[in-house]
């Protein structure tokens, strides 16, 4: 049970109801002396320590242990009297058994300051958030980088590790996903000295900033650029987007009506049923027993010339936009890619006392549109990106009639559904991203012309990111989980704190 105490003599073990006092005390013999390592068996006095150890059956160890103080028998040594210590058991100052502090260093680890101090005393292990963050600072870091192998392939990305800060650069091993360091700025100047610091990196998977497009290429010329495909594909999908609401007048109604709902569908399916047997020559009672309907009811589908055009419309609470309505439904049709801060602004004009989130929520839910509504260049460039060779039939039947609304849609299209399957890594990619540029220049299209001219800029490094092998998509991973660790440490803290936690992991 206190097979951790044998360093000491247990001379007495106390249970106090929710905890066990164990009284020792450190064993007769003579102790080397810490400045000149001459024995020294001679007692001067003693002093005692309460220490915590691991608890045993849920239940808190509180060990008192008696030390002594020697006399070191040289008389020309500095430390003239000293205290023994249990350096396999306690440290200099310590509260805790070595054991028992190493316990919590995995839930420290893993959860920081106050995370981690609410599961430790589930585990009798009681430590504030603050002492949490101590014990994670005292964690030993892997070995650091001049010890080790510099990777052959390294990813760079950054992130921020206070909120409203500047951003960090974080470094990474591509191939196994090991966080190598971490730099406390974005600026290229800082990722240059550290290339320059560690020669041999032969490959470097960076994110988008052209900071560290020019870093690389000053530090490491002959290293080969790998961009992220992820952010190459936003890039494109923010210019489609641009190019698509420029255009919205044009294909923003082109879309088939609200479809009916259940109820509309069963009755437009029981009015033909019953015309069709009258036109047979079928009389209304036995119209009523085929279909298994009421006599009255056939008798009402009967007497009317057409399908009834029955609509349940959506019951909505009423809200301070009702009396407004009418123009936010005569501007969307006029320009449909009308933004609602625009409208908010217009009907705020006219006596509208709300706030930005009624009329948001309003036109969200298709309050201000009649029967066909309108599509929004969201929802247009999502149809246009998706990859031909995934259709939705309701997909298509909308995309179809947007694309053919204008000739710049239409010039617009083909891009796109070529542009969308070259983030996929293939071979050949950047033979295929070559003739897209060339295609692109030639067509009348200028969003997409200025999205051209960005990987022009480092063209190496964009024709490799969606070829393979090499991809940024570990160092994104890494990322992510990088940024759930700097919000677990959120706040005053500088640069320390979330660097040394990032590096444990």
């Amino acid at each position: 049970m206190f097979s951790g105490l044998s360093a000491l003599v247990v001379e007495d073990v106390v249970d106090d109801g929710e905890s066990v006092r164990v009284v020792a005390r450190t064993p007769d013999g003579a102790v080397p002396c810490p400045v000149c390592g001459t024995p020294a068996g001679r007692v001067r006095s003693f002093h005692g320590r309460t220490v915590t150890d691991a608890a045993v059956d849920g239940r808190r160890v509180v060990v008192e242990v008696r030390v002594r103080r020697l006399v070191c028998p040289v008389l020309g040594c500095p430390r003239q009297t000293f205290r023994e210590q249990v350096p396999s058991l306690l440290g200099r100052y310590q509260r805790r058994t070595n054991r028992l502090a190493a316990q919590p260093g995995s839930v420290v680890a893993g959860l920081a300051g106050r995370a981690s101090s609410r599961p430790s005393r589930v585990l009798a292990i009681a430590v504030s958030r603050s002492t949490a963050l101590r014990m994670l600072m005292r964690l030993p870091l892997p070995l650091p980088l001049p010890l080790l192998q510099v990777p052959r392939a390294i990813g760079v990305d950054d992130f921020a590790p206070r909120r409203r800060h500047r951003c960090a650069t974080i470094i990474i091993d591509a191939e196994t996903g090991r966080r190598i360091d971490v730099l406390p700025h974005r600026p290229g100047a800082t990722l240059t000295t550290w290339s320059r610091a560690h020669p041999g990196v032969e490959i470097v998977c960076r994110d988008g900033p052209t900071a560290y497009a020019e870093a690389i290429r000053t530090a490491l010329p002959d290293a080969a650029r790998v961009s992220d495909r992820r952010h190459v594909r936003k890039n494109f999908r923010e210019k489609a987007l641009t190019e698509t609401r420029g255009h919205a007048p044009r294909w923003a109604t082109r879309n088939p009506s609200l479809p009916g709902g259940i109820r509309e569908q069963t009755t437009l399916e029981r009015w033909h049923k019953v015309h069709n047997l009258t036109d047979q020559g079928v009389g209304l009672p036995e119209c009523s027993r085929r279909p298994n309907l009421a006599l009255n009811t056939v008798k009402r589908y009967a007497r009317r010339p057409r399908p009834p055009a029955e609509r349940i419309v959506p019951r909505h609470r009423p809200t301070l936009v009702d009396p407004y309505r009418d123009h936010p439904r005569t501007r969307r049709e006029q320009n449909p890619a009308l933004p609602v801060t625009q409208l908010f602004r217009e009907i705020k004009e006219r006596g509208y006392a709300g706030g930005l989130n009624l009329p948001y929520r309003y036109l969200n839910q298709g309050r201000a549109e009649g029967t066909r509504p309108v599509t929004t260049p969201q929802h247009a460039a999502r149809l246009l990106l998706t990859r031909p060779e995934n259709p939705r039939s309701k997909d298509t039947e909308l995309r179809d009639p947007i694309t053919a609304a204008c000739p710049q849609t239409t010039a617009l299209a083909n891009p796109i559904a070529t542009f969308a399957a070259l983030p996929t890594p293939a071979a050949g990619n950047d033979t295929k991203l070559t003739d897209w540029i060339s295609h692109v220049r030639a067509a009348d299209l200028p969003h997409p012309h200025s999205f051209r001219n960005g990987p022009q800029i480092d063209r190496a490094a964009v024709n490799a990111a969606p070829t393979p092998p090499w991809h940024n998509g570990r160092t994104e991973g890494v990322n992510t989980r990088t940024k759930r660790i700097t919000r677990q440490t959120h706040g005053r803290a500088g640069l320390a704190l979330p660097r040394h936690h990032i590096l444990l992991h």
